[in-house]
C-alpha cells in the first residue's frame, strides 16, 4: 500500500481557477509551478533537487507549501521514491502546454520585435504611384524591409503617412516634409485648346472632366480651384484609383488636372499639358513620420530615402 507523504485531502483552500489566475495567498510564485513540473517529471526528489540547483528540503518545503495552498495531496510515497497522485496527475496534464506557452514568450516576443523592426507601416493618402516607386527602388538594397500600406485618413497609426494639402501650414513641425507640387490641366492635344500652352480655368467651365472620387483629398484640392473659378465641375468619369483617371485622361475621354511629377508624365501623343494662369493651382505633398518604435532606425532611413526621391522627381 502507498503511503502519502504530504498532507491529507481536505476541502481546497482556493479553487484551481482562482490558483491559475493569482488568487489566494500572494505568495504563490511561478517558481513553486517550475519545482512541481521538475518533480513530477523525475518522481524523484534528490534527483530533482540536482536538476533544480536547490536543496533538497528546500524543494520539499516548496512542494509541501503548494500541496497546502491548493488543499489537496500532488505527490505520494511509493517506496524510496515518490508517485503523482490523481490530483498531481490532472494538475502536470494542465500545467505543461501552458508552461510550454510561456517558456516559448520570450523567444515570441523577441521575433515580434525583430518583425515590428523591420515592418515599416504606411498611410498613403496622396502620390501612391510614386510612393510605390519609391518602395520598389529601396527593396532593391533593403530586400529584408517589409511594408505595410494602408489609406484611412481617420488613422494615426502609422510608421510614415504621406499626404496631401491645398494649403499646409505645418512646415515647422518636426518629423515632416513639405513640398509644393504645380497642377495642370490635360487637354486632348487635337481639340479646341490643343494650339494652346496655357488657359485660365474658367475657360473649361462646359468640358467634361475626369476625376478622382469626392473622398480624396486630391480631387477636394481640385474641386476649390473649380468654385474659385466659379463653376462645379461637370464629372464624366470618377475613379478612386489614379491610373485610372490618368488612363481615361490619356484616351482623351475628358480633360483633368494632373499632377506636376506624382503622376509622372503624359507619355500620349494625344494629350497635352496645359499651365493654369488662373486661379494658381496648386497643392502641397506631407510626408511624415512617426517615432514609435523601440527601434526606428528603419523607418527613419526609409523616410529620409523617401524625401530625397520626391524631391529628386521634382527637380527632375
Amino acid at each position: 500500500m502507498e503511503k502519502r507523504m504530504c498532507v491529507p485531502f481536505c476541502l481546497p483552500k482556493m479553487s484551481f481557477a482562482d490558483f491559475m489566475t493569482g488568487g489566494g495567498k500572494k505568495d504563490m510564485e511561478l517558481t513553486q509551478i517550475r519545482y512541481f513540473l521538475e518533480v513530477a517529471d523525475t518522481k524523484h526528489m534528490t534527483n530533482s533537487a540536482k536538476n533544480l540547483h536547490i536543496t533538497q528540503p528546500a524543494l520539499t518545503q516548496a512542494i509541501r507549501r503548494l500541496e497546502e495552498d491548493l488543499g489537496v495531496p500532488l505527490f505520494a510515497a511509493k517506496g524510496r521514491n515518490i508517485t503523482l497522485t490523481e490530483y498531481g496527475k490532472y494538475l502536470q496534464k494542465k500545467l505543461v502546454p501552458l508552461m510550454e506557452q510561456l517558456d516559448q514568450i520570450p523567444e515570441q516576443l523577441n521575433m515580434m520585435v525583430k518583425l515590428e523592426g523591420e515592418t515599416i507601416h504606411m498611410n498613403v493618402l496622396a502620390a501612391s504611384g510614386l510612393v510605390m516607386e519609391a518602395i520598389i527602388e529601396y527593396k532593391r538594397t533593403h530586400e529584408g524591409i517589409l511594408f505595410q500600406l494602408q489609406q484611412n485618413s481617420e488613422s494615426d497609426l502609422y510608421d510614415i503617412a504621406v499626404t496631401t494639402k491645398l494649403f499646409y501650414q505645418g512646415l515647422s513641425e518636426k518629423n515632416s516634409f513639405a513640398c509644393a507640387e504645380k497642377i495642370y490641366l490635360a487637354v486632348p492635344k487635337d481639340g479646341k485648346y490643343g494650339a494652346r500652352t496655357s488657359v485660365c480655368l474658367e475657360e473649361v467651365a462646359e468640358e467634361g472632366f475626369v476625376s478622382l472620387l469626392g473622398s480624396r483629398e486630391f480631387r477636394y484640392i481640385c474641386d476649390r480651384f473649380c468654385q474659385h473659378a466659379g463653376f462645379t465641375p461637370r464629372v464624366i468619369f470618377e475613379s478612386d484609383n489614379p491610373a485610372a483617371v490618368k488612363n481615361m485622361i490619356a484616351a482623351n475621354m475628358g480633360i483633368g488636372f494632373w499632377p506636376e511629377f506624382t503622376w509622372g508624365s503624359i507619355e500620349n501623343e494625344h494629350v497635352k499639358l496645359l499651365e493654369i494662369e488662373e486661379p494658381v493651382c496648386q497643392r502641397d505633398i506631407i510626408i511624415t513620420y512617426n517615432m514609435n518604435k523601440i527601434d526606428s532606425r528603419n523607418v527613419t532611413e526609409f523616410y529620409e530615402f523617401l524625401v530625397e526621391f520626391f524631391q529628386s522627381r521634382k527637380n527632375g
